[in-house]
């Protein structure tokens, strides 16, 4: 189960035992918070929170800054709010900020009162490093947080590019763009370093097509390898118990019309002379065949050409289970998981937008339908 931090749902998790993943959502929000714990970073976000504010309940800054935007020739935007629990939010009122500096800074310096909501030299220094440590982030959210794909086989990815590239420290890097990088990055390899999280994730991983062993590291690909085979022989031996539970299965009426009706002899062709038995098919194999088709079809898998990274697994998965039939139920198994929590947490607002005081006498019948139509429009 995909959950966020909270104390009660890690007992329930604890308590019954459940695999539990930590939302990637809400792991990225208090990496970022706790990079944030800086004095710089806490009177600049202030000044700014402050200045935003200013506009926002002014009609009278807002057409100033209308009109200094066409007189400095900058784009006409409104200044946006920080919502605290999104730092995405924060990210985009910084960098509207300093995009509309100087038409800010026109509006400001006019008027006495608001004059000391001027940013200085240092306070835009300490924006610009925030700006460029948190924008190349801002997409791996809103796309780790999609319902309609798989998400879970991107958490390692995701990591590695985070490691390697978009947190990785450039040589034009600030001191504070520095410690801003390192204390993400610290903090999310800690939170996804236990055992038990790390053979989740890379089964996820491996079980996607577009990755494979890509992510996983060098020391634990046998260990993957090796848990692969071993779900692949529990599915194995769920498939040959499939037939006995399917025959109990009784059959409809279509099924016993379609029976009665006389059945038109079939001319026999060459090949049926060689048709093996029943009771040949049904000989059960040897252990070792079976162990020998296992890892046949485990290698065959990894040796296949992985797909492009925009194609989608599922689709992959449902042309080629007659090839891989035992690893496609593995797929279907890890590849459902989410990255994050953010879909239920869309159902909860959906829900508290429907469910108002002004509607209280809602029947939860009719609630349940009024969230369906909302969650499909």
């Amino acid at each position: 189960m995909t959950t966020d931090n909270a104390a009660n749902i890690k007992l329930a998790a604890e308590v019954n035992g459940w695999m539990r993943l930590q939302c990637f959502g809400h792991r990225l929000h208090l990496a970022i918070e706790n990079a944030m714990k800086d004095p710089r970073i806490g009177r600049a976000m202030g000044l700014c929170k402050k200045l935003v504010s200013s506009f926002s309940y002014s009609w009278k800054k807002k057409r100033e800054l209308a009109v200094a935007q066409q007189q400095l020739n900058l784009p006409e935007h409104s200044l946006k709010t920080e919502c605290p629990t999104r730092w995405g939010s924060r990210q985009a009122m910084i960098d509207r900020v300093l995009e509309q500096q100087k038409a800010i800074a026109q509006v400001l310096s006019s008027d006495r009162k608001t004059r000391h909501l001027s940013l200085t030299w240092q306070d835009v220094d300490v924006l610009e490093a925030i700006n460029k440590s948190l924008s190349p982030l801002v997409e791996f959210t809103d796309a780790l947080s999609g319902e309609k794909y798989v998400s879970v086989s991107f958490f390692k990815p995701t990591l590695h590019l985070f490691n390697n590239s978009l947190l990785a420290v450039q040589e034009d890097d600030t001191d504070l763009t520095k410690s801003i990088k390192k204390k993400i990055l610290d903090y999310l390899n800690d939170k996804y370093d236990d055992a038990a999280t790390q053979e989740l994730l890379d089964m996820a991983s491996a079980l996607d097509p577009r990755f494979k062993l890509k992510y996983v590291s060098e020391d634990n690909r046998g260990s993957i390898e090796a848990s692969l085979t071993t779900e692949m022989r529990r599915m194995m031996t769920l498939m040959e118990n499939a037939p006995l539970e399917t025959a109990a299965v009784p059959a409809d009426d279509t099924e016993d019309a379609a029976a009665a009706a006389p059945k038109k002899k079939k001319k026999k062709g060459l090949g049926s002379f060689f048709k093996a038995t029943v009771d040949q098919a049904a000989e059960p194999q040897p252990a070792l065949e079976k162990d020998k088709a296992i890892a046949l079809e485990l290698q065959s898998y990894l040796q296949v050409v992985p797909l492009d990274a925009e194609e989608d697994p599922l689709k992959w998965w449902r042309e080629s289970r007659k090839f891989y039939p035992r690893l496609s139920i593995l797929a279907r198994k890890y590849l459902c998981i989410p990255a994050t929590s953010s879909s239920s947490e869309r159902v909860f607002s959906m829900g508290g937008n429907i469910v108002t005081c002004l509607r209280s006498s809602l029947k939860p019948d009719h609630v349940n339908r009024l969230v369906f139509l909302a969650k499909n429009l």
